[in-house]
């Protein structure tokens, strides 16, 4: 059986704020609930009647690892209403949806919430290796001189180098590498230029500012912290980003000859995003009036070196099953986890080499008109909630279409360890 379109009826997410090196005012449960209890509450059906609650997350904190579970109790769907949590790294919310496409297609569900969600500012901080062996050996010693021996053992580094959890988690533990240095080999592998980057770069923050002063992102729902603050829209969007500020930046990942700063990199940062999708029948049942359809979808593996490219990978296959060619979608989202990655996968598509040895292309498959991608911005403007991207680009994509009184569009994402995401997407009459 072929593809069966699921619909999605609507969509919220938070405003999405910049980690600052310290954890942020709300807890990955909390930024989830907020947005989901937004978007429910604007829908004719209740949230019991829905079939399942999808989350996706990279990062849940200890005392919240199903969070998909607690999130749907905390949303009041009730006991009956299974909630879980999927983990696919950058695309974890993208996966969330498919899962959810996956159990309407079957007939398991008929309506489900469904996105992903990440507070990376209170990822943890770990001790080493070295500290757990010496609490192992503390909670070993029995008399007074045992413990004050141990305690002599004690050195200031262990306790004052501790291991950032994030580093870890940003890290391919196959290959050794962070994400961003998976960025330089793309920088190096087709010649992208740190000018290059910090102009695609400027251009993320440029065309946010212009999408948030036209009330392009009406998707976003304030947040309200326990102070009474609101938070109201993306913090970490700058007006006044240019080049020249940009190049005063050092490179990151690569020090010494690297062209990846944080400047041309996505934001670390806490967000949650929620769609609702639904099955032809329920539509029609409750009378919906869909924002658009998702029509297709695709997974696809490469190098963990080369991770960046994962759009290149998921989207090909898609274009190839529905006759399409870059210049036949309306409008492009892909996740901006680098301006060096996506740059690459633009590249990508226009190198006969690379089409042919990677993506069994007779030639290259062309130019990806720039006017119709990331129309309002991207990750490097809005960050990047490693959880929530996934949802958060197919949700706006719909949005922006809408906007355009356009059809179809394509959101795609790297995946950290060598994976791509892609899903086509159109809008309803």
């Amino acid at each position: 059986m072929g593809f069966q379109p699921v619909y999605v009826v609507d969509g919220a997410r938070t405003p999405f704020l910049k980690g600052r090196n310290a954890p942020g005012p709300f807890a990955a449960s909390d930024l989830a609930v907020q947005a989901g209890r937004a978007l429910l509450i604007r829908q004719p059906f209740a949230p019991t009647d829905l079939d399942e609650v999808i989350l996706g997350c990279a990062s849940p904190s200890p005392d919240e690892v199903n969070i998909g579970r607690v999130v749907a109790l905390r949303l009041g769907c009730g006991d009956k209403v299974p909630g879980w949590t999927v983990m696919r790294n950058c695309a974890s919310g993208m996966q969330a949806l498919d899962s959810a496409i996956a159990n309407i297609q079957n007939g398991r569900a008929q309506l489900v919430l469904a996105g992903g969600v990440d507070a990376l500012s209170h990822a943890p901080l770990l001790y080493s290796e070295s500290m757990v062996r010496w609490f192992a050996q503390m909670m070993q010693a029995r008399t007074i001189g045992q413990k004050a021996a141990q305690f002599a053992k004690l050195r200031p580094a262990q306790l004052l180098s501790p291991v950032i959890g994030l580093m870890k988690g940003l890290t391919d533990p196959v290959i050794g590498l962070l994400m961003g240095q998976t960025a330089e080999n793309l920088a190096w592998r087709f010649d992208i230029s740190r000018q290059e980057m910090d102009q695609y770069s400027v251009g993320s923050h440029q065309r946010a500012v212009a999408a948030r002063a036209a009330g392009r992102f009406g998707e976003i729902v304030p947040l309200v912290d326990g102070q009474g603050q609101v938070h109201g829209n993306d913090d970490g969007v700058r007006a006044d980003s240019s080049v020249a500020g940009l190049s005063k930046l050092k490179p990151f990942f690569d020090r010494r000859y690297g062209r990846v700063t944080p400047g041309n990199s996505s934001q670390i940062t806490d967000g949650a995003a929620w769609l609702i999708l639904a099955s032809e029948a329920v539509v029609e049942q409750w009378r919906l009036a869909p924002l658009g359809k998702i029509t297709d979808s695709q997974w696809a593996g490469l190098d963990p070196a080369q991770m960046g490219l994962g759009p290149v990978h998921a989207t090909t296959p898609i274009l190839k099953r529905h006759g399409l060619g870059l210049d036949d979608v309306d409008l492009w989202e892909i996740n901006e986890a680098f301006a060096a990655q996506v740059l690459a996968c633009l590249a990508a598509w226009e190198s006969d080499a690379y089409c042919r040895e990677q993506l069994d292309l007779p030639a290259a498959l062309g130019s990806l008109p720039r006017a119709r991608l990331n129309v309002d911005g991207g990750a490097i403007a809005v960050g990047h909630p490693v959880g929530a991207s996934g949802a958060r680009i197919v949700l706006h994509l719909l949005h922006a279409l809408r906007e355009a009184r356009a059809k179809r569009g394509v959101a795609a994402i790297c995946i950290g360890g060598g994976q791509g995401g892609a899903m086509l997407v159109e809008t309803v009459a």
